[in-house]
């Protein structure tokens, strides 16, 4: 066993035994008000995805249940993982704009499921994380293989952030905190997370189930709508909060935040409900890339997708520009460094479909959605394609249709 699969072994062993340190040791912020709820996803106690069977099916000759503990130890103790690089010191983006023009929509990749969200006069930021690691401590845990596009100081003003579900890379309670300190008030949260949210300082917290919306100004709304994922920050307390992700409808369009989420019915049923999708941000990570001789997908592949399911759901959503999210920045799977880039530009050729209309960002970069009807989505800066694998030329900036069609 090699030192790193020794030093995570050990990690942990010792991360297990933290957790079960009482409660003071971590809040899980755990509303008991709000565990009362019931919906047609909730059994009383905890949450669950109505479209999986419990426990997932598996083909003869295989364990009859392979639950999440069986795929960690595997992970920890297997010896093939791909090396990734050491961790990347690359400068930030510019400081975002205060405010975009009307009818614009940016989006600002920050890494990893972090996006600043910019259109219709608000500015808003999505399951933010700037800490060094995704964990219960600030001392050890996954760590950051690429720093945050945007330095923190360079944020706009916050109207509203969105929190998908309470896992440690998507609810970072520093950065809430940090953000609740410059004056940011206002988040949305999915069942069972007020609390915790609220207790890291941001003032007004709206607390929502499936499909339950609300209006964060005269014009804009938002909508928190099904994922298939599960919910824990400790030992004991799996899928007691509810998970999801976000469609954010205003004049310049809806735009689609999916959160982590393995492949589903849920997509095509969102886009039933809420099409047209200018905007979607779907995760291309943690997977495990099929090898000939694996057998049928396992636990992981129910709550996350790779690229090849992402571009299901991109079809499944009426093929809006898609940016890819959560690759490159924690290593939260066995797949490369490169894997989720390079599987997502194949499958895109597979499908015939063109590589500008899915793309994996670079961080810290704007994309600008200018004013509806009749133009494509460009990169604000000149140098906009430094870095993204998947452009095979590069568009000029603020191109119409007519321009793209002579490009």
């Amino acid at each position: 066993m090699t030192f790193k699969k020794l030093y995570l072994f050990f990690f942990s062993l010792a991360l297990t035994i933290f957790l079960l340190i009482p409660a003071f040791m971590v809040d899980t912020g755990i509303s008991a008000e709000k565990i009362q709820q019931v919906s047609d996803h909730f059994d009383g106690l905890r949450y669950f995805n109505p479209h999986v069977p419990q426990p997932p099916q598996y083909t003869s000759g295989q364990a009859s249940r392979r639950g999440v503990s069986w795929w960690v130890w595997n992970w920890i103790l297997n010896d093939d993982w791909p090396k990734w690089p050491d961790v990347r010191d690359i400068p930030p983006g510019p400081r975002p704009v205060a405010r975009v023009q009307k009818g614009m929509i940016s989006v600002t990749p920050v890494g990893h499921a972090t996006f600043l969200i910019q259109m219709d006069d608000l500015n808003i930021l999505i399951d933010p994380i700037w800490s060094d690691r995704c964990s219960p401590v600030s001392w050890m845990g996954p760590q950051r293989y690429s720093q945050p596009g945007i330095r923190f100081e360079d944020l706009p003003p916050i109207d509203v952030v969105l929190v998908s579900h309470n896992h440690y890379d998507h609810l970072d309670l520093p950065t809430l905190e940090r953000l609740a300190e410059r004056g940011t008030p206002r988040s949305i949260v999915p069942l069972g997370n007020l609390d915790l949210v609220r207790g890291a300082g941001i003032p007004t917290v709206d607390e929502l189930d499936w499909w339950e919306s609300v209006r964060v100004s005269p014009d804009v709304t938002i909508t928190l709508v099904p994922a298939q994922h599960f919910s824990s920050r400790t030992i004991w307390d799996r899928n007691i909060t509810l998970w999801g992700g976000f469609v954010i409808s205003g004049p310049s369009g809806n735009v689609f935040y999916s959160g982590d989420t393995g492949y589903g019915p849920h997509f095509q049923e969102i886009a039933r409900r809420l099409s047209p999708i200018r905007v979607a941000l779907l995760p291309i990570a943690p997977f495990r890339p099929q090898k000939p001789e694996d057998p049928a997908p396992g636990y992981r592949s129910i709550v996350h997708m790779g690229p090849v399911e992402a571009v299901k759901a991109h079809l499944d959503l009426g093929e809006p520009f898609t940016i890819a999210a959560h690759f490159q920045v924690f290593r939260l799977g066995i797949e490369g460094f490169d894997d989720a880039v390079t599987i997502l530009a194949s499958t895109l050729k597979e499908h015939n479909l063109k590589p500008d209309t899915f793309i994996a960002p670079v961080f810290g970069q704007a994309i600008i959605m200018p004013p509806l009807p009749n133009v494509l989505p460009s990169l604000v800066l000149k140098e906009h394609c430094d870095g993204a694998r998947l452009f095979n030329g590069c568009p000029p900036v603020n191109m119409n249709l007519e321009e793209k069609a002579l490009y």
